[in-house]
């Protein structure tokens, strides 16, 4: 997929729903990721794998972001300043094109995700007390839903979907999953 294809997609006026989350009983803590979206010649999204040492979600892939702080001005200085600590990108090279719907996770959060756009990093500079390794993924494998699947797990006597998409060796799962599959919702 081209810049221009992402765009013009992106950029419709139909309101799309979201990937169903998990219903929390009170409001979740506010936090957000950035979607990087790396400008090659065929665009990919760029993910990271969590330090396999720390207390949640070790090992998991994920996106760059977090808990908001009492210093972000708001959800996008979230994911941007994230963006910057766990990997080293200068956020100033990113173009922000939009975000998906809040999502709810079973952990407690409510998760902004938000679309940026950059050209190839010259240099990451991944912050090992976070962060394991960061690999791409071409955006037009993670937009085909040919390559998701779903898995729906009970938790007190409740359905929940889970969502999986596997590229390579990477298993890319949970809300991290949900998150692409509410970005291929909005490119359909």
């Amino acid at each position: 997929m081209l810049k221009s294809e992402f765009l013009n997609r992106f950029h419709h006026v139909r309101q799309v729903g979201g990937e169903a989350d998990f219903p929390l009983r009170r409001p979740g803590s506010p936090a957000a990721v950035l979607m990087p979206i790396i400008e090659r010649d065929e665009l990919t999204l760029l993910f990271t794998r969590r330090a396999s040492h720390l207390k949640h979600h070790a090992g998991q892939v994920s996106f760059p972001g977090g808990r908001q702080e009492q210093s972000d001005t708001d959800l996008l200085d979230t994911a941007l300043r994230e963006t910057r600590e766990e990997i080293g990108i200068d956020t100033s090279n990113v173009e922000i094109v939009g975000q998906l719907p809040r999502y709810r996770t079973i952990s407690g959060y409510e998760v902004t995700p938000f679309i940026g756009l950059l050209p190839p990093p010259k240099v990451l500079v991944p912050d090992h007390n976070e962060v394991a390794s960061v690999f791409e993924v071409p955006l037009s494998y993670l937009m085909n839903k040919q390559n998701h699947m779903i898995h729906v797990a009970e938790r007190r006597g409740i359905p929940h979907p889970v969502y999986f998409i596997h590229w390579q060796n990477q298993h890319i799962w949970g809300a991290t999953a949900a998150f692409v599959r509410n970005l291929a919702n909005h490119l359909e």
